[in-house]
């Protein structure tokens, strides 16, 4: 084999290597996980903006690549689970249409949900908020808030502590059980209750940010068709801090309540 021959050879293999490298990237970012960047404050203090999560494609099914259609499903949405979907109200603002949102799923098909003052009732349920106490500032990271071990909450234990955020001191904090999940929530001080009552039709989903007060949600622009669910936000794995700059190192690795 002369020089020449080599050459080729070489640039043949790379080329395939790439090429192989390029499919496998496509093939997990379709059907297994997808990277998505926080963009607003909708799910604080759950979510932050400038953290980059890793969303499950697989959580509630297979599709076939770029399109709605379902190849096998398994489970669908549970209520407590934070998902990635499709803006599903385009049609009365265009602009979004192809927009990715995240929230957390409170109401299934089916669901009757009355919002009166402060309280949240599902098919007769109450969902039960425990207030957090004694949430200030880390002395030795300016990144981080600190909560105090509540007696009354049985789940303050699992969230010793939230991510900085510069309106903090104007906010009631709680841990919420919506389903079987325990998550962190907030209302603002200036806290304004909704009353109504909605009943979800099949097919669709009703969801709400963990920032109550500054979350537009099913409250604004309606239910999310099941079909447009892209999937389940699983981890942080990197966390950028708008507010004060650098990172927030803590986060890497947090798993998603």
């Amino acid at each position: 084999m002369n020089q020449e021959t080599k050459k080729k050879s070489h640039t043949r293999e790379y080329v395939e290597s790439l090429l192989v490298a390029l499919l496998v990237a496509l093939l997990l970012r379709s059907f297994v996980v997808e990277a998505f960047k926080i963009p607003s404050d909708s799910m604080v203090p759950t979510l932050m903006t400038g953290d980059h999560i890793f969303v499950s494609k697989m959580s509630y099914g297979v599709r076939v690549p770029l399109t709605r259609k379902w190849l096998m499903k398994f489970s669908p949405p549970k209520r407590g689970d934070v998902i990635v979907f499709r803006y599903p109200n385009y049609e009365q603002d265009p602009k979004k249409k192809g927009d990715d949102y995240i929230k957390r799923v409170v109401g299934l098909p089916g669901d009757r949900i009355v919002f009166e003052n402060d309280q949240i009732t599902i098919n007769g349920e109450t969902i039960i908020h425990y207030p957090l106490e004694g949430v200030m500032p880390d002395p030795n990271n300016k990144r981080k808030l600190l909560v105090k071990d509540n007696p009354q909450d049985p789940k303050a234990k699992d969230f010793p502590y939230m991510p900085y955020y510069p309106s903090w001191s104007s906010n009631m904090y709680f841990v919420e059980k919506m389903g079987e999940r325990y998550h962190l929530m907030q209302w603002a001080a200036t806290h304004h209750p909704v009353t109504g009552e909605v009943t979800i039709p099949e097919g669709h989903l009703f969801v709400m940010g963990d920032n109550r007060d500054n979350s537009s949600d099913s409250r604004d622009w309606g239910f999310v068709p099941l079909e447009n669910v892209k999937g389940r936000a699983l981890i942080v794995w990197l966390s950028w801090d708008h507010d004060q700059g650098g990172v927030r190192a803590f986060r890497f690795g947090h798993i998603i309540k």
